[in-house]
């Protein structure tokens, strides 16, 4: 028994997905029009020719729907339609240069979703951010706490992530911005086809000039280039996702999400609230990681020339348009409690690194003499018990001698500054540090950038819709 819903088609899986059919349809059109125009095809028989391209189209939407790209299964259609002379339109093409420029289009339409779901995740940390650039928190390396920071400097560093995603995503749709059509199998053709014209018409930004690279090459490092981009987003949405699930084996977290729809609950145990978003976050950010490696693994070890990296679709974005929505709701659902955060960095020695930098600071005493006296501190206060605030100034100076062989150069008021969450976070001079002033100036560049790339993006949508406006017009002109 098979599933009905399901093929093991390769060809059927190759030669589908994405927009691909009307992507055929739009490469169609814009070939009539340039064999039209450069006389390779005469313009009667043009003429015929774009009015059985309309008629397809106007029958699929009426009728019987295409379910593949393949300009195999479409020609039967416009034979049908306008007869043998039809056939004129794949003059000086094959279906080589055909996959590659669809490939192209449904890479091209997939980056402007994604880089749009990309800039609008970014604006929603940046104005979480802005809500906490005085919230003290605990920070983890190791799986251990570290240092305290702010959650504003936090959230700032998965918008920097995902700004460096944004801009490999456009550079690599301005690699992929460039048409192969026109390049037929690997060698051209004997017809002068004007291939700037295809890419004008098409919407591209230049040409892929080579041929045999035009197919056989650029559309695997094109996908790949893509593909990649996804992946690496993919490993980070994932650590956010588990930066805020393992709070949840607390009994009181102070990151988590926030009630609602994003929460569930157990069918049998009622105090539970299960973080199902941040569950799915975790495993659709998996599985589009593997998902990526596809590309990968059907050209590797291949030749050129082959049919297995020849995807019309070749890196489909629903499931990263997917996570990248889900994770843009999760950072809107987060909720920070802030007394929680900072007494988690009470509770442990996260501020001790403060010690032996006020050390060298205040009295030139060597960093290694004062990280050691910090440790001996450490294991002090843990052996009985204590939270660094609450070790005796005279215990401290007493460990200080011991170690030093010299008095504590720090007062008692000074030792309790220095030891405190607030000194360390707010007292950084570090560029890119948690610092008010610091991070208040990463927001006004987060904003910046943010801005330029949105701008930019529609810019390339405006510029898209204007080119397919403009050939259609062509195209409607030549049909009349």
């Amino acid at each position: 028994m098979s599933d009905s819903g399901h093929t093991l088609d390769i060809n059927a899986t190759f030669r589908g997905g994405g927009r691909s059919i009307e992507w055929l349809d739009e490469i169609n059109k814009a070939c009539i029009v340039m064999l039209a125009e450069t006389g390779i095809v005469p313009k009667d028989v043009a003429k015929r020719i774009a009015k059985g391209i309309a008629q397809v189209i106007e029958n699929e939407r009426t009728g019987e729907k295409r379910t593949s790209a393949d300009y195999l299964d479409y020609e039967p259609r416009l034979i049908a339609v306008a007869g043998q002379e039809a056939s004129r339109l794949h003059t000086g093409r094959s279906r080589q240069d055909l996959a590659s420029t669809i490939a192209r289009m449904n890479l091209r339409d997939g980056l402007l979703h994604t880089i749009g779901a990309l800039i609008a995740d970014r604006e929603k940390l940046l104005k979480r951010a802005e809500e906490h650039i005085e919230t003290i928190i605990p920070a983890y390396t190791h799986g251990v706490q570290a240092q305290p920071t702010t959650f504003a400097h936090y959230l700032l560093a998965f918008e920097s992530a995902l700004a460096r995603a944004t801009e490999r995503l456009q550079q690599a749709y301005a690699r992929v911005n460039q048409c192969p059509l026109g390049t037929a199998a690997l060698a051209t053709s004997s017809f002068p086809l004007d291939r700037h014209r295809l890419a004008e018409l098409l919407g591209f930004e230049g040409l892929v000039e080579n041929a045999y690279d035009a197919n056989h090459l650029a559309p695997i490092d094109s996908a790949l280039d893509v593909a990649n981009a996804y992946a690496m987003t993919a490993v980070q949405t994932g650590m956010f996702a588990q930066d805020l699930h393992t709070q949840y084996a607390e009994p009181t977290p102070w990151f988590m999400l926030g009630s609602g729809e994003l929460t569930g609950t157990s069918s049998i145990m009622p105090q539970k609230r299960n973080p199902a978003a941040l569950e799915q976050l975790r495993a659709q950010s998996s599985i589009l990681l593997s998902e990526m490696q596809t590309m990968t693994f059907v050209a590797h070890n291949n030749r050129t020339g082959m049919f297995d990296y020849r995807m019309y679709d070749p890196v489909p974005y629903a499931r990263a348009l997917t996570v990248f929505k889900l994770f843009g709701s999760v950072v809107d659902a987060v909720v920070v409690n802030k007394a929680r955060a900072l007494e988690e960095v009470h509770a442990d020695y996260s501020t001790t690194t403060e010690i032996a930098d006020a050390l060298l600071q205040k009295a030139e005493v060597p960093f290694r003499t004062g990280h050691h006296f910090a440790s001996k501190l450490t294991d002090y206060g843990r052996g009985k018990g204590l939270k660094i605030h609450e070790i005796p100034y005279s215990e401290a100076q007493r460990i200080y001698e011991e170690q030093a062989n010299d008095k504590l150069p720090l007062t008692e008021k000074e030792f309790s500054e220095v030891i405190s969450a607030e000194y360390m976070v707010f007292g950084r001079k570090g560029l890119g540090g948690p610092q008010v002033l610091e991070v208040k100036r990463m927001l006004g560049d987060g904003h910046l950038a943010l801005g330029n790339d949105a701008a930019r993006r529609q810019n390339q949508i405006s510029s898209l819709a204007q080119f397919s406006r403009s050939s259609e017009k062509i195209f409607a002109a030549l049909a009349a």
